[in-house]
């Protein structure tokens, strides 16, 4: 099942405000590939970091120098985010998105340079075809974190980016992956699959941009487990730390806890369906793509006899 598509089909400019930086990034969302659009989850990631960048794991200060890749980069908004908080980032995508990958790139970094930023790092465009061992050794792994935003929508894809994350860890990577629920089963298996490996913590609402943020998107911050019983006392004390800092909420235990906290059904996600739009309301332009991909979804499920 393909995703819906949020922006209208003439939306080739998206102008978006980071840490203080007017960005300006292009899509295409009439090309076939569904890299060349901005999701909403990489809008949510960016005004998360952008929230919670003064102090903690995600300041300035803690991430400088850190090493970063973003799979399935997109349009690079994630990626630019982190890059803007002092990481040197590798932006990756399938072969026929790098071109408008590079371009967004080229002309955000370009509007950045021109107000002497002194935190920005570096940022970087990379082809990487999930699982294929050249481009993985290509951009010299491990990394400190690896980043991703709405790159699960379909469960063929969930081994292969699995495979992938691996392969670009080490012991003490972060990876921070957005996602938002359009598919019960496939987010379902997708968590399975992530805490077979690593330990999945949930963003807490409360630690998300006010606007930025609907029910139906989480956040997730996962770290390798540590099978030696000494390396989680020890490291203990740090993570919890870690954790309150960005209201981090532990979901170990909770097989189906994000789906259930959404609301959703097995039929239904994202159930925002029955939520009315107040008549002569003038929405931002956050509540009319939220209110624009609802009407996708009702507009894909209406069956035409």
């Amino acid at each position: 099942m393909e995703p819906d598509r949020v922006n209208s089909p003439t939306t080739f400019e998206m102008p978006l405000e980071v840490l203080g930086h007017d960005l300006q990034f292009v899509q295409d969302p009439n090309s076939k590939h569904l890299g060349t659009t901005v999701w909403d989850s990489s809008l949510v990631f960016a005004k998360f970091l952008e929230r919670n960048c003064r102090k903690g794991r995600f300041s300035p200060a803690k991430l400088k120098g850190k090493r970063v890749i973003e799979l399935g980069a997109g349009c690079g908004v994630s990626g630019f985010g982190m890059a803007l908080l002092g990481c040197d980032v590798i932006v990756t995508d399938q072969k026929e998105v790098v071109p408008l990958l590079q371009r967004n790139v080229d002309r955000n970094v370009s509007r950045v340079m021109q107000n002497n930023p002194k935190s920005f790092g570096s940022i970087k465009v990379s082809e990487l075809l999930w699982g294929d061992e050249s481009h993985i050794k290509a951009v010299g792994p491990p990394f400190d974190y690896i980043i991703g935003t709405d790159v699960v929508y379909a469960e063929h894809l969930l081994e292969p980016l699995l495979q992938t994350i691996l392969a670009l860890s080490g012991p003490r990577t972060t990876i921070v992956l957005g996602s938002e629920i359009r598919s019960t089963s496939v987010h379902e298996k997708m968590l399975q699959m992530w805490k077979e490996n690593f330990e999945v913590k949930t963003v807490s609402k409360s630690k998300m941009d006010e606007t930025f943020q609907h029910p139906s998107i989480k956040l997730f911050i996962m770290g390798f487990k540590h099978s030696a019983e000494s390396t989680k006392i020890s490291g203990q004390a740090a993570g919890e730390k870690a954790d309150a800092e960005i209201g981090v909420e532990d979901k170990s235990n909770e097989e189906h806890a994000a789906v259930e906290e959404s609301g959703v059904d097995e039929e239904n996600v994202e159930d925002d369906s029955n939520t009315p739009i107040p008549e002569n309301a003038k929405l931002s332009e956050w509540e009319a793509r939220r209110y624009g991909s609802m009407a996708a979804r009702i507009l894909r499920d209406v069956k035409i006899s």
